[in-house]
C-alpha cells in the first residue's frame, strides 16, 4: 500500500511537471491529433507617426536589442530578413518562453511563426498601411493552433488571451514611442 503511494505522489509530482515545462513553454507537445485553430486578434491601432518610423520601431530590437530588452528578447540567429529569437513573458507568475521566427518585409509586413512554445501551431502578422498625412494604420492577425481537441482548445482560449493582452501592450508602446519621435522630430 505504501509503494502505491509513492507510485502515485511520483506520477501526480511528474504531470505536475510536465505541465509547468508546457505552460512555460519548454515544452511542445505537437501530435497534430485533435488539431484545433482559433484566431488570434484582428487589433488595429492608428498610429500619428510615417510608416516607416513605426517599422523601424519594431524592428529595431532584432537588429540590435537595447540593454532594457535582453531579459524579454534574445534572438539565436539573424541571417537577411529573418531572425530566430526567443521571448520571454511574464504571464502571471510564471516566466514563459516561445521561441519564434521572426520576418520582415519592409516597410509594410512583419511575419511571426511560432517554433517552440506552450501551443504547437501560432502564425501571425502585422501590417503597416500608410494611412496619409504621416499616419500608419498597424494590424494585428493571425491564429493559434493546438492539440488534443476541446482540452486543447480550452487550454489555447486561455494561451491566446494572453498572447492578445502581450502584443496589445507591446504595441501600446510602440505607438506611444514612434508618435512622440514623430512629435518631437526624432528617429
Amino acid at each position: 500500500m505504501r509503494a502505491a503511494l509513492i507510485r502515485r505522489a511520483l506520477t501526480a509530482l511528474a504531470a505536475a511537471k510536465l505541465f509547468d515545462l508546457l505552460v512555460e513553454g519548454a515544452l511542445t507537445l505537437d501530435t497534430g491529433l485533435g488539431r484545433r485553430v482559433q484566431p488570434l486578434g484582428r487589433c488595429s491601432w492608428r498610429i500619428a507617426a510615417p510608416r516607416e518610423l513605426v517599422f523601424e520601431l519594431i524592428e529595431g530590437p532584432y537588429i540590435r536589442t537595447p540593454r532594457a530588452l535582453r531579459e524579454k528578447l534574445e534572438v539565436w540567429e539573424r541571417g537577411g530578413d529573418m531572425v530566430l529569437a526567443a521571448h520571454m513573458t511574464q504571464v502571471g507568475r510564471r516566466k514563459v518562453t516561445t521561441v519564434e521566427t521572426v520576418r520582415f518585409g519592409p516597410p509594410e509586413r512583419i511575419h511571426f511563426r511560432l517554433v517552440r512554445g506552450p501551443v504547437p501551431h501560432v502564425a501571425e502578422r502585422f501590417e503597416l498601411e500608410d494611412s496619409g498625412s504621416g499616419e500608419t494604420t498597424l494590424t494585428w492577425v493571425g491564429e493559434l493552433g493546438t492539440d488534443f481537441g476541446p482540452l486543447g482548445e480550452w487550454f489555447g482560449a486561455r494561451v491566446a488571451r494572453s498572447w492578445q493582452r502581450t502584443v496589445e501592450t507591446s504595441m501600446g508602446a510602440v505607438k506611444t514611442e514612434a508618435e512622440r519621435r514623430a512629435w518631437s522630430g526624432t528617429t
